[in-house]
């Protein structure tokens, strides 16, 4: 069987100055990893035989119809602006009209060097590599928006980082690769045709409703406030929400220092590149309105009388925050069975949320509890969680359907930091098994899988993961 992807390719036809074309760079000896048949077929792509796989999808053999290219974006990295990053190690390949006749892009990451790499070797490792596969994957399957994991392939060649580690290339998929980066990237340059044939591109793409450069802003505004508060809700911590990794798509997108909590803090930091917690927990919020604010400023410098849009662009942004907070507080009423709305509401989860900082307790066990009648045992003192379960058994009295929305609202299973840390080291040394059991556990998180009792542990003292890092 001969490998086809169906490629059709716009972004490529917006011309020079959004791109530079690029090939990916050979490989040694690349060997087929995983292959995500689900999402193939999702995409019209018709696999091939194992080899021809590995030559494909580490970038050895370019398909026929696609267009290679890596593409030009600037960036606030840490609040600190840079007018040119772009694609340093990724190469997109083209795009696909899927099945369900939305566009993707698909995307070689770790595939070699490119005009953007400043300095860098354009390489990713196997670290890295199955860290996104998996938990890309499990995110899809937790309902949040995210790009997803099609293939990923060992080289076969030594990556150096702190030491020499084995090389590996991921194949991404994406509905689109334009970020807030993307427009800040002509804006800086003051390029405005370029920057309107750009917006023109994305509202066809994406948001085919939203009229002129202040349209995009909202709907961009509406996708990404709905993305935060989802990874809110299940204890996500992006660790590295700099413009250049904020898609307008409102998906997730680059898990490089990424974690989910274990025991509930606020303040939760795993980046080891975030050193004064600018991209915490509780920041996330905060932090994806700055982005958009910078969105703002970007797509305004294209209409004719920038300063009239800056009253109307400020009140897009300044709605942000209640949007969150409305979509936040919609996901945390279902995750502890609540449907109708009640003005104590937010009162009651916060509490819950303080009440399991003191005690120490597992965010994603907590609430899973709550469904299944044990929740006292997630406490170090169970006597401090009864004051608590008597206020909320008197306000879930009259939900009727409060277990079922629990239990399709809090996941069994998220891919824990030290589960990550086990697999990866296991696959250095040659062993996938953990890599294939955890993407089969994490394809059904929210249904209980005989003999995967393990996986919903929180980590022992000697297994906490205190940093996790970015890979490149």
């Amino acid at each position: 069987m001969v490998l086809h992807i169906p490629f059709d390719n716009t972004y490529a036809r917006l011309g020079s100055g959004f791109y530079t074309n690029q090939s990916p760079a050979l490989v040694a000896s690349p060997q087929l990893i995983a292959f995500n048949q689900t999402l193939a077929e999702l995409l019209q792509v018709a696999g091939g035989d194992v080899l021809e796989m590995a030559q494909v999808f580490a970038g050895n053999q370019i398909p026929e119809g696609a267009a290679p290219l890596a593409q030009a974006y600037a960036g606030h990295q840490f609040g600190n602006f840079n007018p040119q990053l772009g694609d340093g190690r990724a190469i997109l390949l083209g795009e696909v009209l899927g099945t369900d006749s939305r566009r993707y892009d698909i995307q070689l990451k770790g595939a070699g060097p490119t005009q953007y790499s400043r300095q860098g070797d354009g390489r990713a490792w196997l670290g890295p590599v199955l860290r996104e596969y998996v938990v890309s994957e499990a995110m899809h399957a937790l309902g949040i928006p995210t790009t997803r994991a099609l293939a990923a392939v060992s080289t076969g060649e030594t990556v150096w980082r702190e030491g020499g580690l084995p090389g590996a290339v991921l194949t991404r998929v994406a509905s689109s690769h334009l970020r807030v980066g993307s427009f800040q990237y002509f804006a800086a340059r003051g390029e405005t045709e370029a920057l309107k044939k750009l917006t023109a591109y994305a509202i066809k793409r994406h948001y085919p409703q939203a009229q002129g450069p202040l349209g995009l802003l909202r709907a961009v505004r509406d996708a990404q406030a709905r993305l935060i508060a989802a990874w809110m809700s299940v204890g996500f911590i992006h660790g590295v929400m700099n413009t250049d990794n904020c898609s307008i798509s409102g998906e997730t997108i680059d898990y490089g220092p990424c974690a989910f909590m274990d025991h509930y803090r606020a303040e939760q930091v795993f980046s080891s590149i975030d050193r004064m917690g600018r991209y915490a927990y509780a920041n996330q919020p905060g932090i994806v309105v700055w982005n958009l604010a910078q969105l703002a400023t970007a797509l305004i410098q294209q209409l004719d009388n920038p300063q009239e849009a800056v009253e109307e662009a400020t009140a897009i942004i300044h709605a942000m925050p209640s949007l969150i907070e409305v979509e936040w507080l919609r996901l945390f009423r279902r995750k502890i069975g609540l449907e109708t709305l009640a003005s104590g509401d937010l009162e009651l989860i916060s509490d819950l949320l303080q009440l399991m900082a003191d005690e120490n307790a597992d965010f994603t066990n907590t609430f899973r509890a709550l469904a299944e009648g044990n929740a006292t045992d997630q406490f170090q003192d169970p006597k401090a969680f009864e004051p608590w379960q008597a206020r909320w058994m008197r306000r879930r009295a009259s939900e009727q359907n409060a277990e079922a929305l629990m239990r399709a609202s809090n996941p069994v299973y998220i891919p824990r930091n030290h589960r990550i840390e086990e697999m990866i080291a296991a696959a250095v040394a040659g062993d996938f098994t953990l890599f294939e059991r955890l993407s089969a556990v994490y394809q059904d998180p929210f249904a209980e899988q005989a003999g995967a009792e393990d996986l919903r542990r929180p980590p022992e003292v000697d297994e906490v993961v205190r940093a996790t890092f970015c890979g490149t």
